[in-house]
């Protein structure tokens, strides 16, 4: 169970209408939701991982704290959600070690995984994962093997998999589930609040029994925020994929707490019961025998 940590302005779909210099000027709701959240997996008595902006971790120290001595894990989701296709390696290269540092004196706790905003890590930059590595993290969740129109590598594998040999980065995508030939998503998001849920629970509880892997879900808190400021001149396909069911997403995740069992990710792909991850080499070579068979 994953929540990026931003808010309701911060997101990619809002970056024509809301400019980085607004954001300071904008009423922040993140505290309030991210108690919410808290409250939830409390009463479900599940640990989760928070990928959280450096952004956030300055203006509101005390909030990050919290996630961490509530026995979640904290990890990286970048300094101020710049999409990774934006950035040269030596930009990229400043802004997530400038974030781990950050993330890291604020928790005294290791930061050990990494989000890239709106899954912008592909096929074009996959010098990305080199520069993780490098800068000491041991896991990625940053690629959707999905077709979408900002974002999605559909080559890639749908389970985790090691870049750069047996020694890389482990690359951990957001879960996905196997229709004939297709694939289709069912992690979260907008996803989530667009398919019924019974619907995604049946996609979660076929990935877990059909394919014998673990899923990766994330969120955010904006989408259990019905009462957010609505953002005037965007377009209907984003007012669609925005605000979409913000009503009802709380209800739908306290059966979705309910229903499945949850933990953090470096508890269950670093340390846990998952599956050995293989190069990446390896799992499409795996994925194109199965895809023949």
């Amino acid at each position: 169970m994953t929540v990026d940590v931003e808010d309701y302005f911060q997101v990619s779909a809002f970056e024509p209408h809301i400019a980085r210099e607004q954001w300071e000027r904008l009423p922040c709701r993140v505290e309030r939701n991210i108690e919410r959240i808290l409250a939830l997996f409390e009463e479900h008595e599940i640990q989760a991982t928070f990928f959280v902006l450096g952004w956030m971790a300055e203006r509101y120290p005390q909030m990050v704290r919290r996630l961490s001595e509530a026995g979640h894990e904290v990890a990286s989701h970048g300094y101020e959600h710049v999409r990774v296709v934006n950035q040269t390696p030596e930009a990229f290269r400043v802004d997530i070690r400038r974030t781990k540092a950050l993330l890291e004196d604020t928790t005294g706790q290791p930061v050990r995984g990494y989000r890239a905003a709106s899954y912008s890590i592909g096929r074009d930059n996959l010098w990305a994962l080199d520069e993780l590595r490098e800068a000491g993290h041991d896991y990625s969740s940053s690629i959707y093997p999905i077709h979408h129109d900002l974002y999605g590598m559909p080559e890639a594998p749908r389970f985790a998999f090691r870049h750069g040999g047996e020694e890389g980065i482990l690359e951990v995508p957001v879960t996905t589930v196997m229709l004939g030939q297709r694939t289709f998503p069912c992690g979260g998001g907008g996803y989530f609040r667009l398919f019924p849920y019974a619907l995604s629970r049946w996609a979660l509880r076929r990935v877990n029994r059909h394919d014998g892997e673990s899923a990766v879900f994330y969120f955010h808190p904006w989408e259990i925020d019905p009462e957010q400021p609505r953002q005037a001149g965007v377009g209907l396909k984003t007012r669609v994929r925005h605000y979409l069911n913000l009503a009802r997403t709380e209800a739908r995740l306290g059966r979705l707490l309910q229903d499945f069992a949850w933990g953090r990710m470096d508890a269950i792909f670093l340390e846990g019961t998952a599956r050995p991850a293989l190069t990446l080499g390896q799992t499409l070579a795996r994925q194109h025998l199965e895809q023949a068979a």
